[in-house]
């Protein structure tokens, strides 16, 4: 079995001491259990509760008001990037058609096979 990197500092050197990892380089401990629960609260879903993937597409699922425009619903989302630090709310970044990249919130969109 590979033991998994730190997720503090990122280093392999973990050792396991019991039922904890152990990062020997910057003393941080921690479970499965816990990696588990970190992995799955980094999850961004749709409106829907489809996981959306960096590089997935989507479509907007009600009308939008952009400034003094609209993007429709239906309007198609390609190259989503998830966000590390939400911006105004927003967590996805993503090339709206016929609206250039734009930030987007995840209650509005639908993931849509590619």
């Amino acid at each position: 079995m590979t033991l998994p990197e730190c997720p503090k500092c990122h280093e392999n050197y973990t050792y396991e001491d019991g039922t904890t990892f152990v990062c020997p380089m910057c003393f941080h401990e921690w479970t499965q259990h816990s990696m588990d629960a970190a992995q799955e609260a980094a999850q961004i879903l749709d409106a829907h509760g489809n996981v959306i993937n960096e590089g997935d597409e989507a479509v907007i699922i009600k009308d939008l008001k952009l400034g003094n425009s609209r993007i429709k619903q239906g309007a198609k989302i390609t190259n989503i990037i998830k966000l590390d630090q939400e911006v105004n709310g927003h967590n996805l970044q993503g090339h709206v058609e016929g609206h250039g990249i734009l930030y987007l919130k995840t209650e509005v969109i639908k993931k849509t096979s590619k």
